[in-house]
């Protein structure tokens, strides 16, 4: 498939280390505002919307985790990045894996957030995909972002989750649809002892969508792995607990607090 380029934002002092932060399928690049301020004190930040999400232009037909990191590949081109951080949620993560797995050079350190090597369920992503295809990613919105919150997060920031539902029925139909089948498709089970960057995997303890089980099992598979829990999270981490997941984030990447 075609390499899309991606919508990016760069933030942070040029001449600082890299770190390239992955969206959730769903999600655009402002998920990461939480973490934005802290990260772009001391590294030169790179946030973008995956294919098909926020301003990034989607692609035809299916996808595969391949693309996804193609797209990143070509992206750290553009901005002529030799070596970056990676940092990516759900199918941010899967995204990392891949690139940390396939192009060990590119990848400094990697950060793994309410990820998953092997999904499972493809019949349910196909579900899902013709169900964006048919009637658009509204008719997703309000079951996905009640898997991204816990409840009481959810009662007590409507707004915010509002905001997210929002983000989640404006995907392209198709690019979502598109991404599903990278998801579905998924099985990097194998590949984990060829990642050799130094890997911190964070699991939200209450994740209804990929709960601490498929993160326990990455850690397991990457020689050397971190493995973090924090509660109370579901699969969008690190907006309901922001701070614990910066201050993980800037310890593993070797950054001061």
């Amino acid at each position: 498939m075609t390499v899309i380029d991606v919508h990016h934002e760069v933030t942070g002092p040029e001449d600082a280390p890299v770190v390239l932060l992955s969206n959730s399928l769903g999600a655009t690049l402002e998920m990461w505002d939480p973490q934005l301020p802290a990260l772009a004190e001391q590294y030169r930040v790179v946030r973008y919307d995956t294919r098909g999400h926020g301003r990034s232009p989607a692609p035809q037909g299916d996808s595969t985790v391949d693309d996804l990191a193609d797209d990143v590949l070509a992206l750290l081109d553009r901005l002529r990045i030799t070596t970056a951080h990676v940092v990516g949620l759900s199918i941010g993560g899967m995204t990392g894996m891949r690139l940390a797995a396939r192009n060990p050079e590119r990848v400094d350190r990697l950060v793994v957030l309410c990820s998953s090597a092997h999904p499972g369920n493809p019949g349910t992503w196909r579900e899902r995909a013709a169900t964006a295809r048919a009637e658009g990613t509204g008719a997703l919105a309000e079951a996905v972002v009640g898997r991204w919150f816990t409840p009481a997060f959810a009662q007590a920031h409507p707004d915010l989750v509002a905001r997210m539902r929002e983000t989640i029925a404006a995907c392209d139909d198709e690019g979502y649809a598109s991404c599903c089948a990278a998801v579905g498709a998924l099985d990097l089970r194998d590949q984990l002892d060829a990642i050799t960057a130094p890997t911190l995997v964070i699991s939200g303890a209450e994740d209804p969508a990929l709960p601490p089980s498929h993160q326990d099992e990455i850690a397991a598979g990457i020689r050397g792995a971190a493995l973090l829990t924090v509660s109370p999270a579901a699969h969008i981490a690190n907006v309901e607990q922001p701070q614990h997941v910066t201050d993980a984030l800037l310890a593993h990447l070797g950054g001061t607090r």
